[in-house]
């Protein structure tokens, strides 16, 4: 009888690479410190630090764009695995397995690296996928003990230091949009037959892939746009303004293309940034929180009805993944203006819809990538809006 390890694939008996016995320590603004060991690019970063208490999904979380400029903790004990994908692309030229084509994070902190991997998708370890990519990682911290750190005091600039510190550094001082939007117009034809399919345009303040793949599978077409261009002289039938990095509130020339496009009244969606950016067009206010959400387990409760029998109805709970640092004031929208989802564990507004038009803002992610799909019928919403 064949021995069970004898029938594992080459991919799923590699050996360990890129993991080193060398140390580095991650470091706060406040003096705290945490000592590890390193693996992945042995170079020193600074950012915000911020943690994430999801189980799974750590290629598609470290490709986010919402994570630029942020050194990333995860809470889940053992990570890598699985491994990481082989980083191929869809007929639509989008990463397979990946929100972006590159890492976005400045750098990783886990308690416990995996050292082999195994799964069937995989080609490379998470060790040297980060090597490849110039990406520090930090292993055997308490990173338990760390996020109580950073629930107590808040979200704080930290650094990962291999030999030579840098300098502290406030991502959200920059204008990171630009850092990761496209640098022109891209255009996604789902390939549909019969009738020409609706336009929606997509305002890329750092768009995850899922976003794009969500909208094609519903035969959408989608023009993808830098998220500070012009983009009123465009043909389109709806717009999604998309997930991204930093304080919205930086972001004056996307504000204002928002404005002219709620003043058209077409369909307009909202996911992440997106939803804060479309509160501000609107007249409301946001404010930075003391930690933020990231993970795939956020429970939100409707609080106004949608009018979709695909919907859930008003007081049911979805569980969302989410990954931000700032949130819209309530009571600063305008009065024709609605809360349509908080947060159960926090009270923070997850979702705004107006009154009568067919706007709306969802602070979590619909597209899932990864966490659960409860709430993928929200670009059936749009998508049924566009094409009315």
């Amino acid at each position: 009888m064949t021995a069970p390890d004898t029938i594992r694939t080459t991919a799923e008996r590699r050996a360990p690479d890129h993991v080193t016995t060398a140390t580095a320590r991650l470091e706060l603004e406040d003096g705290a410190v945490f000592k590890g060991r390193l693996f992945g690019h042995p170079i020193s970063v600074a950012g915000e630090v911020v943690f994430n208490t999801g189980m799974v999904g750590y290629p598609e979380a470290l490709t986010d764009p919402s994570y630029r400029g942020q050194i990333l903790v995860l809470t889940y004990p053992l990570v890598g695995n699985y491994g990481v994908p082989g980083g191929c692309e869809d007929r639509f030229g989008l990463p397979v397995g990946f929100e972006s084509d590159r890492i976005q994070a400045l750098g990783l902190v886990v308690s416990s690296v995996a050292e082999e991997y195994s799964h069937h998708a995989a080609t490379r370890s998470l060790a040297a996928w980060l090597c490849e990519q110039r990406v520090p990682g930090l292993a055997g911290i308490d990173t338990r003990a760390l996020t109580c750190h950073l629930r107590e005091r808040g979200t704080m600039l930290g650094r990962i230091t291999v030999e030579k510190p840098v300098p502290f550094h406030d991502p959200n001082s920059t204008d990171l949009a630009a850092q990761v939007t496209v640098p022109d117009v891209v255009t996604y034809d789902p390939g549909t037959n019969g009738a020409p399919p609706k336009t929606v345009l997509v305002i890329d303040c750092g768009c995850k892939a899922g976003i794009i793949r969500s909208l094609l599978a519903r035969g959408l077409r989608v023009v993808r746009v830098p998220y500070d261009r012009y983009f009123l002289n465009l043909d389109f039938d709806g717009v999604v303004i998309s997930n991204g990095p930093g304080d919205p509130q930086r972001y004056p020339a996307t504000i204002r293309n928002i404005e002219r496009a709620l003043a058209l009244g077409r369909p307009m969606l909202g996911i992440c940034l997106g939803h804060q950016l479309l509160a501000l067009a609107a007249g409301g206010d946001t404010f930075k929180l003391k930690f933020g959400h990231r993970s795939q387990n956020q429970p939100c409760i409707e609080q106004h009805r949608t009018g979709s029998h695909e919907a859930p109805s008003v007081g049911r709970c979805v569980i969302t993944s989410q990954n931000h640092g700032y949130a819209v004031r309530p009571h600063s929208l305008p009065a024709d203006w609605r809360v349509w989802f908080v947060n159960a564990n926090d009270g923070t507004v997850e979702g705004i819809r107006h009154v009568s038009r067919p706007f709306i803002g969802v602070q979590f992610h619909p597209e899932a990538t990864p966490g659960p799909n409860d709430t993928a019928w929200i670009f059936d919403e749009f998508a049924a809006a566009v094409r009315s």
